[in-house]
């Protein structure tokens, strides 16, 4: 398993960035090798990636998520990995935003690319296209500022 972490200085608010984070559909303008996500409902959602010319498929379930802090996420199938998006405040028109992802290649070409530095390299041009994709615009392209509590942390009269 490999850890990524990478960040980006974007200049808009803290809240401007996290919302168009929670906009999964968007990740296609910014994301080199993600051809479509359908957000299933609060917590689900369904990638289709391309990896080295191959179409990959698979779920994922977000597993922790504050407005403007936090997303986190796991594969549900498919290529296993998970993941945090943190959002720091550095004043009130810049925010940095962190990926940090655990990423277990599956296959051969995933398992030389990790050994290339391919899937860094790929995690570094993404957030780069991401502040690009959130600076050149207005405003963001929707928000979802709802609070989605780690497994860990429910408690029993709350199921």
């Amino acid at each position: 398993m490999s850890t990524v972490t990478e960040s980006v200085d974007v200049n808009v608010p803290i809240c401007t960035a996290y919302d168009q984070w929670t906009q999964f559909e968007s990740f296609p303008h910014f994301m080199s090798g993600v051809r479509e996500i359908r957000q299933i409902d609060d917590v689900h959602t369904h990638w289709i990636l391309e990896i080295a010319g191959q179409p990959r498929e698979f779920d994922a379930t977000i597993t922790e998520q504050h407005p403007d802090e936090r997303i986190a996420w796991k594969s549900d199938a498919g290529p296993d990995h998970a993941g945090v998006i943190t959002f720091h405040r550095l004043d009130d028109s810049h925010t940095r935003v962190t990926a940090q992802m655990d990423i277990d290649p599956d296959g051969f070409v995933e398992n030389i690319a990790d050994k290339l530095g391919v899937l860094t390299h790929r995690v570094k041009k993404d957030m780069g296209s991401f502040k690009e994709f959130i600076e050149s615009r207005d405003q963001e392209t929707g928000a979802w500022r709802g609070n989605i509590e780690r497994p860990d942390q429910i408690r029993p009269d709350e199921v």
